[in-house]
């Protein structure tokens, strides 16, 4: 999409010509000028800020392999119970996106399936939207059917759950990654049927949005009255449930749409995984205890490209810190993979993974030098999986060391 379609003004021009040029090494051909603009927006028209953002989320989709996550098998649990659909296009054809929020069982699912699942079938839900919409923009010759429509009904929202730390620090890290490897891709959002209890929680998540974010944000109470004629501004009525006010159903009549919209609802117990099960997967862990004060560090050597580095652990009782450190073994450059902090790996068990680099040595920590009191218990597996040929292999750490600390609360993965 070239910059006459675009719009831009001389000194846009300008910046976008620079930001190419800065980012020429990166990019893909797809990457057209529209993509780029994306970037320099969520930046102010800054070049250099826009160069880091952008290089940043090509290693954040390097490691989540992000690229190929169409292929990934959403677990089943997931596509039950993860509330959201295209309903129809907006006047210019971009995607509308409907979310019935309270259908999101937060608590249900960190007990069915892993933070880092949940992380996936976010990233595939965006991706799979974002697709639709370039294929729509191909379809409609315009640039703003690129980006998106969303609805958040948050009629009958429990505040509760979000105030459970493990359900409030995936909503933060979503919105996190959200913000830093998708943006200016949202056109408009209308927040409808807001309770008294929504502005605390909006006032929490607030501080992690984008200013070109909040300022495409819309928030109604429920008063159909207000917050339906500021849809049909931009949206047809066909292209619309009838329950949100439109005139679509399914063949059956159904006004919520259930053909097209996912409506979550609550995760029944006996989908839970038990933390027994969870552990029974043929991996081999390991447990000790981290004295008050002390850390436990675990060193990989990376020799071949293809592998990765995989951790499971939970904690008993009482949380701890974690993260991971790459270090290149020829220049010594250190770069933090996963930011050392508190995880409540006590309440819900953790899980992740990396794409390692030949040639660099990974330092896994589990810090309790936070700690004046107590001693914890962790039950942990965490291996680099070597390059697959005809079967997986495996790693072990080329060193276990423990450590004993002043209990600091400044520690960093890099210590």
């Amino acid at each position: 999409m070239s910059m006459k379609m675009l719009s831009l003004e001389d000194d846009q021009r300008f910046a976008l010509m620079k930001f190419r040029r800065q980012v020429v090494d990166i990019l893909k051909p797809e990457h057209d000028d529209y993509y780029l603009v994306r970037w320099l927006r969520a930046r102010n028209w800054n070049p250099e800020a826009a160069e880091k953002m952008l290089r940043d989320s090509m290693k954040f989709r390097e490691r989540w392999n992000t690229d190929e996550i169409a292929k990934w098998p959403t677990p089943q649990i997931l596509l039950d119970y993860s509330p959201h659909g295209v309903s129809g296009y907006d006047k210019e054809g971009s995607p509308i996106i409907i979310i019935p929020f309270a259908g999101f069982d937060i608590w249900g699912l960190l007990h069915s399936v892993s933070r880092a699942d949940i992380v996936r079938m976010t990233m595939q839900a965006l991706e799979g939207y974002m697709q639709q919409a370039y294929e729509q923009s191909k379809k409609t010759g315009n640039p703003n059917s690129r980006q998106f429509i969303v609805v958040f009904d948050m009629d009958n929202f429990n505040l509760k759950q979000y105030i459970w730390r493990p359900a409030s620090e995936v909503v933060i890290s979503l919105i996190k990654m959200y913000e830093a490897n998708y943006p200016e891709i949202l056109k408009c959002c209308y927040i409808i049927n807001t309770p008294k209890v929504f502005a605390f929680a909006y006032n929490m998540v607030k501080k992690f949005l984008g200013e070109y974010t909040i300022d495409k944000i819309r928030i109604y109470k429920p008063d159909r009255t207000k917050w339906l004629p500021a849809i049909l501004e931009r949206c047809d009525a066909d292209q619309l449930p009838a329950y949100f006010g439109g005139t679509q159903t399914d063949p059956d009549g159904n006004s919520k749409c259930e053909t097209k919209i996912c409506w979550g609802g609550k995760v029944p117990k006996e989908l839970y995984t038990s933390k027994e099960d969870s552990f029974n997967n043929n991996l081999t862990f390991t447990e000790t205890e981290i004295r008050k004060g002390g850390r436990l560090k675990l060193t990989f050597d990376c020799e071949d490209a293809g592998c990765f580095l995989k951790w499971e652990f939970r904690t008993f009782d009482h949380d701890i810190k974690f993260g991971v450190k790459c270090v290149n073994k020829k220049t010594e450059e250190s770069v933090i993979e996963v930011p050392l902090k508190r995880v409540s790996s006590h309440q819900v068990d953790e899980s992740g993974f990396i794409t390692c680099q030949p040639g660099c040595t990974y330092h896994v920590l589990f810090d309790n030098s936070y700690s004046y009191f107590k001693t914890k218990k962790i039950r942990y597996s965490v291996l680099m999986t070597a390059p697959l040929n005809d079967e997986e292999q495996t790693m072990a750490p080329i060193a276990v060391t423990e450590e004993e600390t002043s209990p600091a609360d400044g520690s960093t993965a890099e210590d």
